[in-house]
């Protein structure tokens, strides 16, 4: 059958940043307790998908200010060079010089007033180098996405918003992550690739 797209691949507005994070004391034991596993059923997912869509938007309006160069033709549309694995079609290969967002592990603790679910993303990248300069800059390229990556997710907090209304509809809580953890680079033959580990983190709100 064929795919709806999916809602959040519209240019749409994050709104009005925030100014605050939430308490999060709480973080490290939902994360030292995360589950790693990724057949979780669909309403389980759920339960993080406004979270998900509004941290993917998050990163991608704010690499669209950082670096307005780095872009993908998808679609027949010009847009960011960042997208959601799980929102596009199975890919043969990943795309070179650009973000791929991989959500994996799901955990959630109910011993908090508000119930805080946390989930996994891994964040994929890798480049062969300019063909202009036979390849020679992959490693430069590759460094300048590590800043780019860097500086995507500072703030680690956005507002939390429900992309199935049109337009996006503000929550009443946000989302916040940790720092990112980074891999060694990996080096196949002239492609140099990398990801991040990010750990995501929203309280959940009625109907979630």
């Amino acid at each position: 059958a064929r795919l709806k797209p999916h809602p959040i691949d519209e240019d749409l507005s994050m709104g009005t940043p925030v100014k605050s994070c939430p308490d999060t004391k709480p973080i490290y034991a939902i994360s030292s307790s995360l589950s790693q596993n990724t057949g979780a059923g669909h309403e389980e997912l759920h339960s993080m998908q406004n979270a998900k869509d509004s941290f993917y938007m998050a990163l991608r309006t704010r690499l669209a200010t950082i670096n307005p160069e780095r872009t993908i033709l998808l679609r027949g549309a010009l847009r960011p060079g960042i997208l959601a694995e799980e929102a596009e079609a199975p890919f043969s290969q990943l795309p070179n010089d650009v973000f791929v967002l991989r959500w994996l592990g799901l955990g959630v603790d109910m011993d908090l007033n508000s119930t805080m679910a946390a989930e996994q993303c891994e964040i994929l990248y890798q480049t062969c180098g300019a063909q202009s300069f036979g390849g020679l800059d992959r490693g430069r390229l590759l460094s300048e996405m590590d800043e780019e990556l860097v500086a995507m997710v500072q703030p680690f907090y956005t507002a939390k918003l429900n992309f199935t209304a049109t337009p996006p509809a503000s929550m009443l809580t946000k989302v916040f992550w940790d720092e990112p953890g980074f891999t060694p680079v990996v080096v196949q033959r002239d492609l140099l690739s990398r990801s991040a580990s990010v750990m995501v983190y929203s309280y959940q709100e009625q109907g979630e």
